[in-house]
């Protein structure tokens, strides 16, 4: 007697005409939009946990093989949801303890600056160009008290108020996205193997071997783009916050790990420590100033053009440019997690034309050897 699982997906064993294949096709495909709809607000929960999933999953099968462990598919599974929601909250712990310990200093601060205004840096008349310019604005706008100041008047009334209430309404809806995965996170981990040879035969039934071979290479994009972002972040995030301690600067290592998360983003780690090269230059340390700049140049330069692209092409054996087209053009699609998902989508492309370009066994040329 069949089952329900062939019943459904055997059309060929079960011989319906036509139509019915047609009317069945029809509804299945309603059935998983409709399906798709529901879950819409989910989604973003679902991709995160499809991105640190395939990420963690090679970590997954060696825990699995200690005999302790796999007895405790549940504790493996619980320990790795909650090692993953660590990971992603102790930046913003640390960040958090530093300002609550310098509330009471940032508050005075404050307080000064509102009633004295900023004095002109010495910076902005050491300009070769435009510092008459931006003097005579910082004066007008910057130096006397700034509550009466034309650049503080648009961070009063109805926009201020409408700005605090839309980041707060970004962080309850990150802090939920972030609980749902994690909660995914743990039911994923927990059927662990199980699942992975699931979605294996899946594709292979449906798609054949090439589905599942393309389901393979996808899965190995995801897992280099992770390594490449964030081990290379990290990386970068050390080099510069060494630089920062040794150039003096305050609380080096809180900026460094700031530089770190910036890191993970292509491009994105100059922001911040020519920043902090700005600010030491401003405050008269040129040579400490030159020095943190030259070295993040350096050490930008060597990460993003050698060792990320090694990372992620070796593992998805794309080319450098389109190594970056994925992760620049993902990321523009699809936010910051698409990331992760342009190379898996680049490695799609690079399979599919590798197909195509492959002369047919008819056609193909002899080789010479």
């Amino acid at each position: 007697m069949p089952s329900d699982h062939d019943s459904l997906f055997d059309d060929a064993t079960a011989g319906p005409n036509s139509r019915q294949r047609q009317a069945r096709a029809a509804l299945y495909t309603a059935l998983v939009a409709v399906s798709i709809w529901t879950l819409r607000d989910f989604i973003p929960a679902l991709i995160w946990t499809g991105v640190i999933a395939i990420a963690l999953w090679p970590l997954l099968h060696l825990l699995e093989r200690r005999p302790l462990l796999a007895r405790q598919r549940a504790l493996l599974a619980l320990l790795m949801a909650v090692g993953v929601g660590v990971v992603l909250a102790v930046p913003f712990l640390l960040v958090a303890m530093q300002a609550a310990a310098e509330a009471r200093e940032l508050s005075h601060w404050v307080h000064r600056v509102m009633a004295e205004g900023f004095p002109v840096p010495d910076l902005l008349q050491r300009l070769p160009w435009g510092g008459e310019q931006a003097t005579a604005w910082w004066q007008n706008n910057l130096t006397g008290p700034l509550a009466d100041s034309p650049v503080t008047q648009s961070l009063r009334g109805v926009s201020f108020l409408a700005a605090t209430r839309s980041i707060g309404g970004h962080v309850v809806h990150g802090l939920l996205i972030v609980s749902f995965m994690l909660l995914t996170l743990f039911f994923v981990f927990r059927s662990g193997a199980r699942l992975g040879q699931q979605l294996l035969d899946a594709s292979s039934r449906v798609f054949g071997a090439a589905g599942t071979s393309l389901l393979r290479r996808m899965a190995d994009a995801v897992r280099g783009t992770v390594a490449g972002l964030v081990l290379v972040g990290l990386g970068e995030g050390v080099l510069l916050g060494i630089a920062y301690v040794v150039a003096g600067v305050p609380h080096g290592a809180l900026l460094g790990l700031v530089t770190a998360i910036a890191a993970m983003l292509p491009f994105c780690a100059p922001l911040v420590f020519a920043a902090v090269a700005l600010w030491l230059f401003g405050a008269g340390a040129t040579v400490a100033a030159i020095a943190v700049f030259a070295v993040g140049c350096v050490v930008v330069f060597i990460a993003e053009h050698f060792v990320r692209p090694m990372l992620i092409g070796s593992t998805t054996r794309l080319p450098f440019l389109l190594v970056l087209f994925g992760i620049l053009g993902g990321a523009k699609t699809f936010g910051l997690v698409g990331l992760f998902i342009g190379p898996a989508l680049m490695t799609v492309l690079v399979v599919l034309w590798a197909a195509w370009a492959e002369p047919a066994p008819a056609n193909r040329t002899p080789s010479i050897n």
